[in-house]
């Protein structure tokens, strides 16, 4: 099969050399070549798949528990208001 890479080029809207065609030439056939192989493999019955392997979530229970103490979360803050982390300003504009 001959491939125009010439115009496969213009359609990507890449300026070749001619030297460059003529080594891009027969990669891309080969190319062609394989993809019209695989084509030609059976797949009746095989269930299409976004993954060539069984994808497991690997989520644990969502189980309700204790959290830290507000005094132990802001234990070694910087700064801090009431019960919350006080942050420099770091956006223009920003209110403080």
């Amino acid at each position: 099969m001959k491939i125009d890479v010439g115009y496969v080029a213009e359609l990507a809207r890449l300026e070749l050399t001619d030297e460059e065609k003529s080594v891009f030439q027969p990669q891309l056939e080969n190319i062609v070549k394989y993809v019209e192989k695989i084509s030609e493999v059976d797949v009746e019955g095989v269930e299409p798949m976004m993954h060539g392997r069984t994808l497991v979530n690997a989520f644990r229970e969502d189980v309700v528990r204790p959290s830290l103490a507000v005094e132990t979360a802001l234990a070694n803050a910087p700064k801090r208001v009431g019960d919350e982390f006080l942050l420099p300003k770091i956006v223009e504009g920003a209110e403080s």
